[in-house]
């Protein structure tokens, strides 16, 4: 039997054949479809190749995406353990598969030595082993890979989370700049926090041969980490250090992490990538400080609760008082500023003033671009402020801020498709994100796909409820754990969570929006839909969200009372837009 099944769409044969050519080369039993029997059955055959193959190599594209076959085969794979994944056009895997590591071949230029091909050939060689000589002599070898473990936080203060997950993403962020080195992605490597796991089977799992773990234990002005890199075939550390400093000292401990770990590997760190490693944005360790707590702030908070804004916002400010020259916090200040200003109807600055400082320092900094989009957005100049976006997402494919802000651009417009993707892209990025979870799940049932509408309002079920053990009165939580439980047929409990959210935060009025559509969509109870959708509209000082276009709430649309609580909110609104309009522009 082969080592390596190639599961592929008939639109893709010609790239699935060089795939399997290029296996077989370095010396694997490859099989595809293309061998199959004239005299036994389709059905038979794959299942009995899936079984017996050591690796599955599913190639994914916009066709494959659509296949059953593929779908299955991949669902097959995954439960066996032997799924390696490609994408052939830039196509993001499906739901469930977008959660697991997928190689880029849409990017490679005809040879078989570029990055998608070395990771999958991995990850050929983690599931299937070496293959045996062919008797030609091979030149291609194992690409040294990494993951770096979220660092655990020894503390004794769950508060100080925001700091030890902040040196993980510093140093994966860090190592990824170099270009001998295979890093395992941020939002994959955090599947793991909290667990106690067995780095030779996160190595073998991931296709990885190196994996990072350490500890963060910061108390005042002193910190301590721990780190050591372990060979994940052997289980033998290949390098551990301890550093005890002073937190002044931060980024320097980053540096020399970085530098250790080029060291143990053995690989070449070209003068531009030390260069762009020791870039740090700020060079005062407190500043830093303050703008890890505000980005933990920014991303686990209420939504719908302007305290969240207000936190992030007076955190900010002082990064900024701090260093002058923080891009990134100034960033993030313009951000939160611009939800208050246009969200929630606060007379304060609407982040302009902030986002242009942050893109004078560092014209790379993407997220900028969502608060000066947004000013365009409230303006009515919406081709503008998609183009601002775009240009942000340009810089910054990867930007978390910026899918976002592009998903819900389109979504509030009726363009469910384009902001599906974004969303899909957000969960990539940020799997911990509830509401684009939420919102792919809403994608999905518009489109009528209900298995894959429930897969997501499992996994917003799940971080909902890792988000509630943590901060139990979080009304945008429990407005999304509310909408997952009505999509997977729980409508009792959803009501149950309903009843104590509108005790616990009854002014949070983008809750009560996602508890019409919940009403709507799901449980079908049209009048309470209607009451709890004129709770929130009625007094909403800033946007009117997505209510016109929303498919969550096509069951109520047509109700006259809808179309009257719409309008009167787009009086409103657009009464304020003016206003605003105005004294925008006699600032610019």
């Amino acid at each position: 039997m082969a080592d390596v099944f190639v599961s592929y769409a008939r639109a893709d044969e010609e790239a699935a054949e060089r795939v399997a050519d290029t296996l077989r080369t370095e010396g694997y039993k490859v099989w595809r479809d293309d061998e199959l029997p004239a005299h036994r059955a389709y059905a038979e055959v794959i299942e009995e190749r899936l079984k017996s193959a050591k690796a599955v190599v599913v190639l994914w594209s916009m066709e494959a995406a659509k296949s059953q076959w593929v779908r299955a085969e991949a669902d097959a794979a995954r439960g066996a353990g032997t799924l390696v994944q490609a994408t052939l056009d830039g196509s993001i895997p499906p739901m469930p598969f977008n959660q697991i590591q997928c190689a880029d071949l849409a990017s490679a230029d005809g040879s078989s030595n570029g990055a998608g091909w070395r990771k999958l050939k991995a990850s050929v060689r983690a599931l299937a082993g070496a293959a045996p000589s062919t008797g030609t002599k091979r030149t291609s070898r194992r690409q040294t890979s990494i993951c770096v473990l979220p660092f655990q936080n020894m503390s004794g203060d769950p508060e100080q989370e925001y700091f030890s997950d902040g040196i993980s993403e510093d140093i994966t962020t860090d190592l990824s700049k170099i270009s001998a080195l295979g890093v395992v992605a941020r939002n994959t490597a955090f599947t793991f926090k909290g667990q106690s796991v067995d780095v030779a089977d996160v190595a073998r799992k991931l296709g990885v041969s190196h994996v990072l773990e350490g500890s963060v234990r910061k108390a005042g002005s002193r910190v301590r980490i721990n780190a050591q890199l372990i060979d994940g075939e052997s289980g033998e550390h290949l390098w551990a250090e301890r550093y005890d400093r002073d937190l002044e000292d931060i980024f320097a401990i980053q540096d020399e992490i970085s530098k250790a770990i080029v060291e143990a590997l053995k690989i070449r760190l070209l003068p531009e990538e030390k260069k762009a490693i020791e870039q740090r944005g700020t060079s005062s360790a407190e500043a830093y400080n303050f703008y890890l707590l505000a980005r933990q702030y920014w991303v686990t908070g209420n939504h719908g609760d302007p305290r969240r804004e207000e936190r992030v916002m007076r955190i900010c400010s002082r990064a900024v008082e701090i260093d002058p020259y923080y891009a990134q916090a100034w960033a993030l200040l313009a951000i939160a500023q611009s939800n208050l200003r246009y969200g929630f109807g606060q007379d304060v600055d609407d982040g302009y003033a902030a986002a242009h400082t942050a893109l004078a320092i560092d014209p790379s900094i993407a997220e900028a671009h969502c608060a000066m989009a947004r000013r365009l957005e409230e303006q009515g100049r919406e081709e503008e402020a998609l183009a601002e976006l775009q240009k942000g997402l340009s810089l910054n494919p990867d930007s978390w801020e910026l899918n976002k802000a592009l998903a819900n651009f389109h979504m509030f417009r009726g363009r469910v498709s384009e902001a599906q993707n974004h969303y899909q892209k957000a969960t990539e990025v940020m799997d911990s994100d509830y509401h684009a979870w939420g919102m792919l799940t809403a994608c999905h049932f518009s489109f009528g796909d209900k298995d894959n509408a429930h897969d997501c309002a499992k996994m917003t079920l799940q971080q909902v409820e890792q988000v509630l053990s943590q901060d139990p009165s979080n009304g945008a939580a429990i407005s999304f754990g509310v909408s997952a439980l009505a999509a997977l047929g729980e409508a009792d409990r959803a009501r149950e969570w309903m009843e104590r959210a509108l005790l616990v935060d009854p002014e949070n009025l983008n809750m009560r929006y996602n508890f019409a559509c919940a009403l709507a969509r799901d449980i079908g109870d049209k009048e309470a839909a209607l009451r709890m959708l004129d709770s929130a509209l009625t007094r909403l000082k800033g946007s009117i969200g997505n209510a016109e276009f929303d498919p969550d709430l096509d069951s109520i649309r047509d109700d006259p009372r809808f179309g009257k609580m719409v309008e009167n909110a787009k009086k409103r609104i657009a009464s304020r837009k003016s206003v605003a309009s105005a004294t925008a522009r006699s600032t610019v």
